[in-house]
């Protein structure tokens, strides 16, 4: 195959993620949210919010790793980050998808992404731990505006809210405080 419609295949591929229903709707809507959207609302909140990291990043990158973190659900699902039954680390799982997914593009672009998805995933950089922050604040926001969404569906206490969601002061401070807030505000 060229490399050309080694790219295509891909971009085929990737399509799946609109089909992927996570768990939390729409702001203000009974309607899941689909990786897809949920990817493209990330990279968004990104280029809007990215004065508020902590370190200077690297916006590209960001965007970079916002577009691709979810593409292995495609293989591996999508695990609610409340689930207490499997764990939201499933990274050996996530690991292969990635491998068969990225691996469908010409070797450096596959060997590329593979490294952006891992940098997110160890959540070390400054990059990815403001991608991570994005990552954890959006359906916060959206449960905000559901009436409690999947924290009341769930039933999920505030202590496991904020456990679960502190590593988003990792990558923004005020983030932090913002998103904080939102828990407080519908655990009062």
């Amino acid at each position: 195959m060229t490399d050309l419609e080694k790219q295509i295949d891909f971009i085929h591929e990737i399509d799946k993620l609109k089909y992927i229903e996570r768990m939390t709707c729409l702001f203000n809507s009974t309607r899941n949210e689909n990786d897809a959207e949920h990817s493209w609302h990330l990279c968004m909140m990104a280029l809007v919010l990215h004065g508020q990291s902590n370190e200077k990043i690297d916006l590209l990158k960001v965007l970079k790793m916002l577009l691709i973190h979810d593409i292995v659900e495609i293989d591996a699902g999508d695990t609610f980050l409340f689930d207490t039954k499997k764990s939201h680390d499933n990274t050996e799982e996530e690991l292969k998808a990635a491998k068969r997914i990225f691996g469908m593009l010409p070797e450096e672009q596959g060997v590329e992404l593979i490294k952006v998805w891992q940098e997110f995933e160890a959540a070390e950089t400054a990059e990815a731990k403001f991608a991570k922050a994005i990552d954890r604040l959006a359906p916060m926001m959206q449960n905000a505006t559901n009436n409690g969404g999947t924290w009341a569906q769930h039933n999920v206490s505030y202590e496991t809210v904020i456990e679960k969601k502190k590593r988003i002061k990792d990558g923004s401070e005020s983030l932090w405080d913002y998103a904080k807030g939102l828990a407080d505000n519908y655990y009062k």
